[in-house]
């Protein structure tokens, strides 16, 4: 253990052992209202900077307020007789707080920490960060930091009393917020202290150990109660919250990620970016704009695929450099990515390119932005684009494949499809799964949490849950999830459903999307969801899927404004708004980028421009829209009909109002974030006008980039900017209430914001900015992350890998939760006490063991139960099993059924001394020696009044006259009203 790893008590009576009168212990909690995600405060002693460091925790619950996890000891002065009042009265215990960020010292607390606004700092200089690995203590402040000291005066703290501290983040004016609590336990000595400080394991420190209890908050309330009971006055309540009180709850459900904690993101990109020179040597870098490229304290390990030419396997050859990275440059390739913690997936470029363009983008990217069809390309149809045509070419063959998809006729079988094209393509998604699987097996840690991002591995943790079945995996997916209406028209949707429910926790980025994921869940597997207790005493969103609870959560991503503004404030990127704003010098600029696929509604967006300007001419000329389209070759036909569809409308446009739209097509790699963030910030007002949309980051960016018009200098500048046009369809709408949300569907709506936008008063500009820029100030990619994680590693999750059991081959395969005394069924175990006994009771069921189970089929068990189907029969082998059971005289064998005499006489009754059970019990037949023949029943309840037959009948024929998928069964013994074929919902 280094000296930075020392539990914090055990370090302060080391530092303050000599001349000691005795201890206090005291508890510090500071708020901090301005620290940033990543930040963290630590307390050091003023005297001693290059001493000891302690880390402060906070909760969801507690924060702002960040408290040390053990009380600290302070050593007492010893008092001498020679000393004066004053003198004692001056003695003080002094300390600061540091800030870290990532891990690393930031900087000191100052005075502007205790004000309302947050702000980025970017320090330099003496107050660089410095690496915590070093165990080097926070560097001294400088002559020309500010300093903030706190002190405490000693001559409040008393020896043996529990005393809490509460302060705020830079404010060090007026006398100290004490709390005192008084305990009747003491210490002798430091040592003896010590002892019992060193006996608290370092992982309860830092959170590890959620289940410890605070020894403090027990002394606390025993003695609170001896307190009442010898008359003692009540202490005045604190103006802040009494954490001795909550502090045993909350120690013992808080949940921290600390540097300790190990997390593997999986992608299906990793968010770098490969550069290779022409002597074959590579470099990477950080891809910014990913979403996952996100700095953080963890230890996180990235594992994905890289992106490089050929990936998807439709050009080059071979192993050429045209098709992926070449075999024998691969180990160069890991070496280069091991310094980013990024771990690559080998996967073959055929095969994922099938995965990626053939599943993910022609199946499911439909599916999940609620378009049931299929994106194809017809062959023989040229885009007039020969670069288009190119990359659409190896989309020809593809797509005439997917005829045979198309005709919706696929036989049903026990594989999925008929081994078709369908079958392929599904048999490609589970291959790249699997490779994922192994990579990420190969880098688990026990403890390490799992977070999958993205559609693309939707069934990654049903094959994690057989081998690291006790690993917390959590997936999150950044697209729509669809009604289940649409969803339930792909072929394999349970198996997609049960991949999510085997992880541990789902994420969407709203709600609308989470529902759309329980109802599907509700209505194709009948399972239920609701709100479930927590270990916080709280209540959370989950399913409950076989003995488990899978929790699900809607949290939508922002942005990081300090890498937004770097980039703005870049000098190529200065040039290029310039460039921009002089190239439409005294024009109104709307910009919209836009993927060139009929779900973004760019063709929406041309007709109510068009709309606009016939209804208000006078505006000809004085705005212009700069509409940018990013090629998506790999939507084959959909692309190439919104391509020309595009097209024409823009040449249609400006030739009755010349320069009104400026259409640019580019590629991705053309307009990354710099392109993009300058085009935004030469733009007055930002247009998305999707038909249906998941995560689309543009509107944040737009707002990050005009933060300054809310400034005196940007309100006087004479644009004006700093508006967003907002389809209702798009994820970001719920969070960016400030912009002028339309219905694209609605043409006049879409006319209705360009006027708007030009003639709306400065004050509600200013409004609607302002109200835009509280989400994307406030929510930051790093705090989405941190609250998506904290979620996930609060999964309750029952560290006995007993209570958990495996059930169902394939993709079938789903974990089940047992109850706490639940011991698994070891084969071996029951193999030897087979051979070993006597006297044996086998019960054997025959619906799902002796026969296939005919109840999960709907239509099988309704002509059953009319009798319009003949009844399934055992196969041979499994007859001759039972009579081989049945042999031993040391068994006794019983077939136990809810189905009536007949049907069981019929099909086992040819079987000596075996025993028959129908309708659940209500009849018996003992084995007898005999085979065939009539068999002789007795019942458990006389069968002499039926008259409630004819009633319940009755009663039963009013519900299903009105509950569509309902049918009466009737057997000897009862009367059963059949209803799992409605609609689970229904009533």
């Amino acid at each position: 253990m280094t000296s930075n790893q020392i539990p914090p008590a055990q370090q302060v009576v080391d530092e303050q052992n000599e001349g000691s009168a005795g201890l206090a212990q005291v508890t510090f909690r500071v708020r901090c209202e301005t620290l940033g995600h990543g930040e963290s405060v630590f307390l050091v002693q003023a005297d001693n900077l290059h001493g000891s460091r302690i880390p402060l925790f906070t909760t969801a619950k507690s924060y702002p307020w960040y408290t040390t996890r053990t009380p600290l000891s302070i050593s007492l002065p010893a008092a001498s007789k020679s000393d004066s009042v004053a003198a004692r009265k001056a003695v003080f215990y002094r300390y600061r707080y540091a800030v870290y960020r990532a891990g690393v010292f930031h900087r000191w607390e100052q005075p502007s920490d205790g004000g309302d606004v947050e702000e980025f700092r970017h320090h330099e200089g003496e107050d660089a960060d410095v690496p915590m690995e070093s165990a080097s203590p926070p560097p001294t402040p400088s002559a020309d930091d500010t300093e903030c000291v706190h002190q405490i005066p000693m001559r409040l703290l008393h020896n043996g009393e529990l005393y809490t501290v509460n302060d705020v983040l830079g404010v060090t004016a007026g006398p100290p917020d004490i709390d005192h609590i008084k305990v009747r336990k003491t210490f002798s000595s430091v040592g003896s202290l010590a002892r019992r400080n060193s006996a608290q394991s370092a992982a309860s420190l830092y959170g590890l150990n959620s289940n410890r209890t605070s020894s403090s908050a027990k002394l606390d309330s025993s003695d609170r109660s001896k307190k009442k009971k010898v008359g003692f006055a009540p202490q005045p309540a604190p103006t802040h919250q009494d954490v001795a009180a909550t502090e045993a709850t909350q120690v013992k459900q808080a949940v921290h990620l600390t540097s300790s904690d190990g997390l593997i993101v999986v992608s299906a990109f990793l968010p770098v970016h490969l550069t290779r020179s022409d002597g074959g040597e590579w470099s990477a870098d950080w891809d910014y704009e990913a979403l996952l490229s996100m700095q953080t304290h963890l230890r996180v390990t990235r594992i994905g695929t890289v992106k490089w030419r050929g990936w998807h396997g439709n050009v080059g050859g071979g192993e050429s450099s045209e098709s992926g990275v070449p075999l024998d440059e691969r180990h160069k390739v890991e070496a280069v990515l091991r310094p980013f913690n990024c771990v690559p997936v080998w996967v073959p470029t055929s095969l994922f390119g099938e995965m990626y363009n053939g599943f993910c983008k022609g199946v499911l990217w439909p599916i999940l932005h609620n378009v049931a069809s299929v994106y194809s390309s017809p062959s023989g149809l040229s885009s007039g684009n020969a670069e288009a045509d190119r990359h659409i070419e190896p989309y020809e063959e593809f797509d005439a494949a997917y005829a045979e998809y198309i005709m919706d006729d696929i036989a049903q079988g026990p594989v999925h499809g008929d081994g078709g094209r369908e079958g392929e393509l599904w048999a490609a998604y589970t291959a790249v799964n699997r490779y994922f699987t192994d990579v990420i097996i190969q880098c688990f840690n026990e403890g390490d949490l799992i977070w999958i991002h993205g559609f693309h591995l939707m069934i990654l943790p049903s094959f994690l849950t057989r081998r690291i079945a006790m690993a917390k995996i959590g997936i999150f997916l950044h697209t729509p999830f669809p009604s289940s209406e649409i969803f339930r028209t792909l072929w394999c949707r349970e198996d997609l459903l049960r991949g999510m429910l085997n992880a541990d926790q789902v994420g969407f980025h709203l709600f609308e999307y989470a529902r759309h994921f329980l109802t599907c869940c509700r209505r194709l597997l009948g399972l239920n969801y609701g709100m479930f207790p927590d270990s916080s005493g709280g209540h959370n969103l989950a399913i409950d899927t076989n003995g488990r609870h899978v929790s699900v959560t809607s949290i939508h991503a922002g942005v990081e404004p300090p890498v937004l503004h770097q980039v703005l404030n870049h000098s190529s990127t200065l040039n290029k708004v310039n460039s921009i704003r002089n190239q439409f010098h005294g024009k109104v600029i709307f910009a919209a980028i836009d993927r060139m696929e009929s779900l973004k509604g760019i063709p929406l967006k041309l007709i109510g421009l068009e709309r606009f300007l016939q209804r208000c001419p006078e505006w000809a000329g004085k705005i212009v829209l700069v509409q940018v389209g990013i090629s998506a070759f790999e939507r084959g036909d959909d692309y190439t009909k919104t391509r020309n569809e595009v097209m024409s409308m823009v040449t249609n446009i400006n030739n009755r109002w010349p320069g009104t739209v400026q259409f640019q097509e580019c590629a991705e790699s053309e307009m990354r974030l710099q392109q993009r963030m300058a085009l935004l910030r030469a733009a007055d007002v930002v247009m998305v006008t999707t038909i249906r949309d998941g995560l689309n980051l543009i509107p944040l960016e737009f707002t990050i980039a005009h933060l300054d018009a809310l400034s005196e200098k940007g309100r006087n500048d004479g644009r004006k900017r700093g508006l967003c046009i907002l389809s209702e369809f798009s994820s970001c709408t719920r969070v960016m209430r400030g912009a002028l949300h339309v219905n694209p569907w609605k043409i006049s709506e879409i006319a209705t914001a360009f006027f708007q936008a030009l003639t709306m008063s400065e004050d509600e500009r200013m409004r609607r900015i302002n109200i835009a820029s509280e989400f994307v100030t406030r929510v930051t990619t790093q705090r989405w992350a941190l609250a998506v994680m904290l979620d996930l590693k609060g999964v309750q999750k029952n560290e006995d890998a007993g209570r958990y059991a495996g059930a169902g081959l394939g993709l079938g395969f789903r974990l089940l939760g047992m109850d706490s005394k639940f011991n698994s069924l070891d084969a071996n175990s029951v193999a030897r006490a087979y051979r070993s006994s006597k006297s044996r009771l086998i019960l054997l069921d025959y619906g799902g063991t002796i026969l296939a189970n005919d109840n999960l089929d709907g239509l099988l068990r309704f002509q059953f139960v009319k009798k319009s189907r003949a009844l399934s029969a055992p196969t041979e082998s499994l007859i001759s099993t039972l009579k081989e059971l049945c042999a031993d005289k040391r068994n006794i064998v019983f077939v136990v059924s809810g189905k009536e005499r007949h049907s069981l006489t019929k099909t086992l009754c040819h079987i000596p001394n075996l025993g028959l059970a129908a309708e659940h019990g209500m009849f018996v037949s003992w084995p007898t020696p005999k085979a065939g023949g009539k068999r002789r029943w007795e019942t458990l309840v006389p069968d002499q009044d039926r008259s409630w037959r004819s009633i319940a009948i009755t009663i039963m024929e009013v519900y299903t006259s009105r509950t569509h998928g309902s049918y009466i069964e009737e057997t000897e013994m009862k009367v059963l009203w059949q209803y799992r074929d409605a609609d689970p919902e229904f009533g």
